[in-house]
């Protein structure tokens, strides 16, 4: 079974380490750039550029006023995300008030109110449906595969994400790694991450034959994550061979702060990170939190791991 987020511990979305930094608060910039030139063709980068410059120059804040009750509702989330605690709940609810509609403003909810579990997927399934009610059916239909890139797509793919991560921490695994492939499914780029969490689930319940489909889904990928399991999968089917030794020393490589978490010589923090960089400390604490539970259940594979751990 998966490790649990202690509640000392962040929950998914959440950015304590940056007080009132939200980065999803950059789609902001985003909309208004899509209000600015929405109707508007341009013959070339120039003319774009010019236009920009010359409405930035004359900038009115009134031309950024909402004209939906959905986008007004947005624009209060956008204005949440720069906030923290009561005053953040205050404009969510504020937002629901506006549009039944808004998504963001369920995930708020989700973070910053619910008391349990149950709560928790209690709003994500609210924010889905809201997503999903916002959008309409017809996109579901014609933009799959470049949904990201549809801006209005995002709050109800942030809620789907939340949803299938409160149905794992529920023992609903399935149905969350369904999810998580419906999100890959509609934008197989993958801006969101989805792929990291989706590995280490099909691992932990034993799903290898999908696991390697993922994993040469995204070959190219450098993380520590891909490196660690395509490492740990090979010693599933294959045991210590050859190839397992290579990619597990390719694995160490990418990462070799990876080993002290999996193999208990370092603790986890009593708070996960929520930036990591490549190679670095906090993206091992970020993979090993995760996927302690698969290497725990692979006979031998930790023993394996500390003895080439041990060489370096």
């Amino acid at each position: 079974m998966a490790k649990k987020r202690s509640k000392k511990q962040k929950k998914p979305g959440r950015f304590d380490d940056f007080p009132g930094f939200d980065p999803r608060g950059m789609e902001k910039t985003l909309s208004d750039l899509n209000r600015i030139l929405e109707g508007k063709e341009f013959d070339s980068d120039e003319d774009l550029v010019q236009y920009l410059q010359e409405y930035l120059a004359s900038y009115d804040p009134d031309r950024f006023q909402a004209k939906r009750s959905l986008d007004q509702a947005q624009e209060l989330i956008y204005q949440a995300w720069e906030l923290e605690g009561k005053e953040r709940v205050e404009l969510a609810y504020k937002a629901l008030e506006i549009s039944r509609d808004c998504a963001d403003a369920y995930i708020i909810l989700a973070e910053e109110t619910a008391r349990n579990k149950k709560e928790i997927l209690r709003f994500y399934q609210q924010a889905v449906a809201a997503g999903r009610r916002a959008l309409g059916e017809e996109v579901f239909k014609d933009s799959v595969g470049d949904f990201w890139s549809l801006l209005n797509t995002r709050p109800y793919m942030r809620a789907l994400f939340g949803l299938a991560q409160s149905l794992w921490s529920l023992g609903k695994r399935r149905d969350a790694i369904e999810h998580y492939y419906e999100l890959l499914r509609l934008n197989p780029t993958d801006n969101q991450g989805v792929r990291f969490v989706l590995i280490t689930c099909l691992l932990v319940v034993g799903r290898d034959d999908d696991a390697k489909k993922l994993i040469d889904e995204y070959k190219n990928d450098p993380t520590a994550t891909w490196a660690y399991s395509r490492a740990l999968l090979l010693f599933r089917q294959k045991g210590a061979s050859r190839k397992a030794n290579a990619l597990l020393k390719k694995a160490l490589k990418v990462n070799h702060y990876v080993p002290e978490y999996l193999l208990k010589k370092k603790k986890f923090p009593r708070e996960l990170p929520c930036m990591i960089g490549f190679g670095d400390e906090n993206e091992a604490v970020d993979y090993a939190f995760d996927a302690l539970s698969a290497w725990e259940n692979t006979p031998g594979a930790l023993k394996w791991l500390a003895e080439n751990f041990n060489k370096l």
